[in-house]
């Protein structure tokens, strides 16, 4: 009753008396103007804490937030990244500026003609557009890394809610021939593969940060740094990018010519360890990351192992005659084959007696085998180790990989005969390059790398000088008449090397498909360059590396050392020219050798393993060797052998 008598209409209880001045002089009860005071106090205390409560920092975190999302963005500012060089100050890859487009949706709200503008210029499907500008989050990006003539061109349609950010574009200007080298970056600019991956933090610099605010229509009313981008360090590399395009696009022609799987090329100088090409087929574009695939993104220079066949003839030869065991003059008898219990190790050709030159000209198995059979396997053993085999190379380079070199104690006669002709041991062309520096040299090697501004490289004592020159001159009888390489040789140079020819191992066994190398210097006896050569699977019947490394080997080792403008240490045949310029010098060196050289393939022929009737004492014993190699060489009925001759 009393609540109903507060708030009832004054109409009621004036009475009879219903004039202005009556309502004027009548007046409020005590009761009711407390309670309407005692209600709005109430109020405003009410108001008074709230506000006190958000604003003296009991609770402000939320409110922050919700603020700094309407009305706030920090925006992340990608530094400018370094600059890959080669070795003559060419780039590899650079960063040019570019934008990235991002929008703000409940602050857009284009028409579909701008829609289908931003579709066209973005080449972004007209369905996926309408997502992002109905999405419910505060910050989207339209799209990154947008050429700088295409974003201003778009931001000057002043689209409701479209913004912009500095970002950069990662361009390689040599594209396919320099891929795996530089490797490439991802949407956010860090490193994904190659030179890229290994030296982010280099490359990256330091990201920087700004600080964007708008008013509630949206308008950016102020935009300044929070922190300024550092720029990342330029990397200078030993490449030469003329060499480099020189190789691989002769290598390209040849692995298609071979109808091959893949190659590689390795390409070095001797006298400081620099690589001086590197180059990889297949290959890909890493200016176009929508064709980006895995098998050309692999570096098979240093990520593949295989058996090197006979290109590891020479170590072997070099340690018997370091260890004083023979001399080039030393005379062994050959014969049809090396007998080891119900195995043997056969030629493709057959010789009475050959002197050590003649094993290394003939590309022997049973003259090398004998060889290393006059040392113990711990000291062949040390110097395969001493020549990096078996071990990572330290070229400065992601993935490079050890290959396999078995401990020298578990080492049988057998096995011991068969690494001694690159049979049993697995090792990268790079590797294989680098060992051939301790020939090259005077017996020391030097370990490649790929990084210019490097500190000073230590050589590592292997062989004698002596024993380095004599195995040169062997070397260079490789490719003279008569011998397995003739097709490496190079008018007005001489040339040192060898060849190679090795099965595959497929699921531990060996299969009729072929590794194909030839690995030599130039010139032979004061060598500028070393050139290393793997053909992966190349056709049957042009599958010797003779007839598939050695042209390919010729063609670069002449291409190099005219662009390194060396002088010839050979008499040019009448009438020869030298090559004028680049362009015929490219053109000549492009034409692959399509003819095939019967000597040379006879010498390329398989090496011949035989096996005898089993007993069982032998069974039990092969069967229990846990080793998968020895298991593959002396295990098998069917093997007849992991290679061929030269």
């Amino acid at each position: 009753m009393l609540f109903g008598f507060l708030i009832s209409p004054a109409e009621e209880r004036r009475g009879k008396n219903d004039t202005v001045q009556d309502m004027l002089s009548d007046k409020i009860p005590a009761l009711r103007s407390n309670f309407l005071f005692f209600i709005l106090f109430i109020a405003f205390l009410a108001l008074f804490g709230r506000l006190a409560y958000l604003q003296l920092g009991f609770d402000t975190d939320f409110l922050k937030k919700q603020g700094e999302m309407r009305f706030q963005r920090t925006l992340d500012v990608p530094a400018m990244r370094g600059k890959i060089l080669d070795r003559n100050g060419a780039i590899l890859a650079t960063s040019v500026p570019a934008k990235a487009l991002w929008l703000i949706p409940q602050d857009a709200s284009p028409t579909d003609e701008q829609l289908k503008y931003l579709s066209k210029k973005l080449q972004m499907p007209l369905k996926d557009l309408k997502e992002k500008f109905s999405s419910e989050k505060t910050f989207v990006y339209l799209k990154r890394q947008v050429p700088n003539d295409l974003a201003n061109e778009i931001l000057d349609q002043k689209i409701a809610g479209v913004h912009w950010t500095r970002e950069y574009i990662r361009q390689y200007p040599n594209g396919t021939s320099m891929a795996q080298i530089v490797g490439l970056t991802g949407i956010d600019g860090n490193g994904m593969e190659g030179m890229e991956l290994s030296e982010e933090k280099r490359l990256a610099g330091k990201t920087g940060s700004r600080r964007v605010l708008k008013d509630r229509l949206g308008r950016i009313i102020q935009d300044a740094w929070i922190k300024e981008p550092q720029n990342g360090e330029d990397i200078w590399l030993t490449i030469d990018s003329r060499i480099q395009y020189l190789a691989y696009s002769l290598l390209e022609k040849q692995v298609h010519f071979l109808g091959a799987k893949a190659g590689a090329v390795v390409v070095a100088d001797p006298r400081t360890g620099d690589i001086l090409a590197l180059a990889n087929y297949p290959s890909f574009d890493p200016n176009d990351r929508q064709k980006f695939n895995r098998a050309g993104v692999r570096n098979r220079a240093i990520t593949d192992t295989y058996e090197p066949g006979s290109t590891m003839k020479p170590f072997s030869v070099s340690a018997g005659l370091n260890e004083k065991k023979v001399t080039p003059n030393t005379v062994f008898q050959i014969g049809k084959s090396l007998q080891f219990g119900r195995m043997s190790i056969g030629d493709s050709h057959y010789s009475k007696e050959l002197t050590v030159s003649g094993i290394i000209k003939q590309s022997s198995n049973i003259g090398t085998s004998k060889i290393a059979l006059l040392m113990s396997p711990q000291t062949m053993w040390s110097y395969y180790n001493k020549l990096g085999f078996g071990r990572s190379p330290q070229v400065g380079f992601p993935g490079a990989v050890a290959g396999r070199l078995r401990p020298a104690k578990s080492w049988r006669p057998i096995e011991q005969a068969t690494m001694s002709y690159g049979h049993g041991v697995t090792v990268s062309l790079l590797q294989l390059v680098q060992a051939y520096t301790a020939i090259a040299r005077n017996g020391d090697l030097i370990p490649l790398s790929i990084y210019k501004d490097r500190d000073p490289i230590e050589s590592i004592p292997v062989f004698t000088e002596k024993t380095a020159s004599q195995m040169k001159t062997m070397l260079a009888s490789v490719v003279e008449k008569g011998g397995t390489g003739t097709k490496a040789a190079i008018e007005g140079f001489s040339v040192a090397g060898k060849t190679g020819t090795a099965y595959k191992v497929e699921k531990g066994q060996y299969v009729h498909k072929y590794v194909s190398s030839f690995t030599g210097f130039a010139p032979a006896q004061s060598p500028r360059i070393i050139v290393g050569v793997m053909i992966d699977e190349p056709m049957i019947g042009k599958h010797f590396g003779a007839t598939a490394a050695g042209p390919l080997f010729a063609n670069i080792a002449s291409g190099t050392l005219s662009y390194l403008a060396v002088n010839p240490d050979k008499p040019l045949p009448p009438g020869s020219l030298k090559f004028a310029d680049n362009k015929s010098k490219q053109g000549a060196n492009a034409k692959a050798t399509k003819t095939s050289d019967v000597s040379t393939q006879k010498h390329d022929a398989p090496a011949k393993t035989e096996a005898k009737p089993k007993k069982k004492e032998s069974i039990k014993s092969i069967e229990d060797d846990d080793d998968p190699i020895m298991r593959l060489i002396i295990g098998k009925k069917d093997v007849k052998g992991g290679r061929k001759n030269g």
